[in-house]
Formats: structure tokens, C-alpha cells, sequence
């Protein structure tokens, strides 16, 4: 699998680019951060097809930028899980009312597949086991491919640190989420967060201050 990773927004979000390979030109965009314009950019740059974008949850700098995506890509498929589904249109939920953003941004967004909790998602020749892993939203997923030995958590795991709760969230449910579907991946297995570097379930488990 290759991995290209950008930066989005005031946030930092980050965001993924999936393809099978090198060469292939269909790819698979895991969040959109809060502005897209930078990702536009790239997938003109190297003439790349967004052939879905996977929603790891709803507040607003994961998401708003799908409404750009879908400005320049009208066939790109959205993807997110149901408990989180209602966030794209609720400003409160999405926080988007906290830093004044409009609420018509997601407007355009709507959805194509609401994911189940135990969801495979098949695109552009990529794999991924979907892992409801609760606790910085309902609907917060994980998505992992043991093929790759790699894992992309979402809010919910960051190297030596973990998601907020205070933004409708429950931190007894987020520790609970990662103690029992992350921490039970192989040790060896590559984290991407949702903001910050990458890390290791292995460093997580031994280092992280919030998990020990």
C-alpha cells in the first residue's frame, strides 16, 4: 500500500491518501480535514482519482473538507459511521458552532454508506477493517489492514496521547476502546493518528501516559 500524508487545516489534521501502489491512480482518502484546498492540489498534481473518502468521525476538522472534495470530485463516495452520521448536519456535535463556522459547509456533504461496526470497506483496490472504538464520539472508527500491519486511529490513539473527551465523548469508553481493539493488534502494528506523527501499538502499550 502507498501512503501519502497531508497536513490539513488550523487543526493539523491529518489526512491519508491510499492507493494499491506506486502507479495506480484510484485512491482512497481517509478525512478531509477543515480546509482542502491543499489536497485538491495534490491529487491534481499527481492526477489521482478520489474514489471514496472515509470519515474517521464528525467534528468539523475531519469533515468539512469533503464539501471541497466533492466540489471538484462530484463521483466521490462518503463514508461514516451511523452513530456519527447526524454530526455532519448538527454544528453543535460537529463543533463547528465553537469556531464559528458556517453551517452550510457541510451542506453538500451527504453520505453513501453509513458504516456498521463491523464493516470491511473495499476501494480502489484497498482493504480495511473498520473498528468502532467508541469514546472521543459514538461513531469514532479505526480502520485497519493486517495485510499492511498498519492501523489508522482516528481521534482515539495519538503517540503518547489519546482523543479528547470533553466534545461529547466519555474517556472510561475511549481507554476501554483502545484497550480492546487497538492494544489487541500485533505489537509491530504502524499507527497513523488523526493528528501527530506515527507510532507503534508496541510504543503505545509501554509508553503512553494515559493507557498505563
Amino acid at each position: 500500500m502507498k501512503i501519502d500524508r497531508l497536513i490539513l487545516g488550523a487543526f493539523e489534521t491529518n489526512c491519508y491518501i491510499l492507493r494499491k501502489s506506486e502507479k495506480a491512480r484510484d485512491c482512497l482518502v481517509i478525512d478531509a480535514g477543515l480546509e482542502a484546498d491543499k489536497l485538491i492540489d495534490f491529487l491534481g498534481e499527481h492526477k489521482l482519482n478520489p474514489a471514496a473518502v472515509v470519515l474517521t468521525h464528525g467534528h468539523i476538522d475531519h469533515v468539512a473538507g469533503v464539501a471541497v472534495l466533492r466540489k471538484n470530485y462530484p463521483d466521490v463516495k462518503v463514508y461514516i459511521h451511523k452513530l456519527d452520521a447526524e454530526m455532519l448536519r448538527e454544528t453543535a456535535s460537529n463543533v463547528s458552532a465553537r469556531i464559528g463556522r458556517r453551517p452550510s459547509t457541510l451542506d453538500i456533504i451527504g453520505t453513501d454508506f453509513l458504516i456498521e461496526k463491523a464493516s470491511i470497506i473495499k476501494v480502489a483496490g484497498i482493504k480495511l477493517q473498520v473498528l468502532h472504538t467508541p469514546g472521543h464520539t459514538p461513531g469514532g472508527i479505526c480502520l485497519y489492514s493486517k495485510d499492511d500491519g498498519i492501523v489508522f486511529t482516528d481521534d482515539t490513539l495519538f503517540a503518547s496521547g489519546v482523543g479528547r473527551t470533553d466534545l461529547g465523548g466519555n474517556m472510561e469508553q475511549l481507554v476501554k476502546s483502545i484497550k480492546e481493539k487497538l492494544f489487541t493488534l500485533p505489537d509491530e502494528t504502524a499507527v497513523y493518528p488523526g493528528h501527530g506523527p506515527t507510532t507503534t501499538i508496541a510504543q503505545e502499550k509501554a509508553h503512553n501516559p494515559f493507557l498505563q
